[in-house]
């Protein structure tokens, strides 16, 4: 039993050294791909480049976060969560200032430079979905950090379906459209994130401020 129990031990040791090695590819390409975007996006005048950009740096934080609670407790995760929740909406709303200082100006992005950095984060994206895919089913942490990769997809694809109506049209409105509604999305991500957070924090401070107040049952003598 016990040498059973040390195979179990190692064998899940070794699950989490190439989980982690996975998850630190992602986020070291994630991060890369977020500068070149971000840098591209404020050069080009895209709105959708810069949603995209924060959309990638908001995958290096689950990325991250999933690196950083493979051997935390809930209450740590909780935390990380928070932060990352309250960040992702700072980051939504200055998009969203963004985007309209863009439409007052009425300034044209650049189609070109969209889609060829579009295409370059749908890769960066499309790799990363594949590394995690093999640990899609290993446990929630590594379930949710593959969806989310997932999701992306669709926010990549928008991304060149605005650089080729832009393109056709000579007008700005697809690139501000798409900037916009992944700049929304990223807001009610962080709703949903902040709360969730809150709720498993408070029930995690909660079981610890009861926990030293536990007492032992009392032991009763037979006289």
């Amino acid at each position: 039993m016990g040498h059973c129990c040390e195979n179990e031990a190692l064998e899940l040791a070794a699950l989490r050294e190439r989980q982690a090695g996975v998850l630190r590819v992602v986020l070291v390409a994630s991060l890369t791909m977020f500068a070149i975007e971000f840098g591209a996006g404020i050069w080009a005048r895209s709105t959708a480049l810069l949603s995209d950009s924060l959309d990638m740096l908001s995958d290096g934080f689950v990325y991250a976060f999933s690196l950083f609670v493979l051997h935390r407790s809930t209450r740590w995760r909780s935390s990380a969560a928070l932060v990352k929740g309250l960040l992702m909406a700072g980051i939504g709303i200055g998009v969203l200032v963004e985007a309209a200082m863009r439409i007052r100006a009425g300034a044209l992005p650049s189609a070109p430079a969209m889609a060829t950095i579009g295409t370059l984060a749908l890769a960066t994206n499309t790799l990363c979905f594949v590394l995690l895919y093999r640990h899609r089913a290993d446990d929630a942490n590594l379930r949710s950090t593959w969806l989310c990769t997932r999701n992306d997809l669709a926010a990549n694809v928008a991304v060149l379906l605005a650089a080729a109506v832009v393109a056709r049209t000579g007008a700005g409105w697809p690139d501000w459209i798409v900037g916009i509604a992944i700049a929304c999305l990223f807001l009610r991500t962080s709703v949903t994130v902040v709360r969730e957070a809150l709720s498993d924090l408070s029930v995690s401070l909660s079981r610890e401020a009861t926990r030293p107040n536990e007492s032992p049952s009392p032991t009763f003598r037979s006289s």
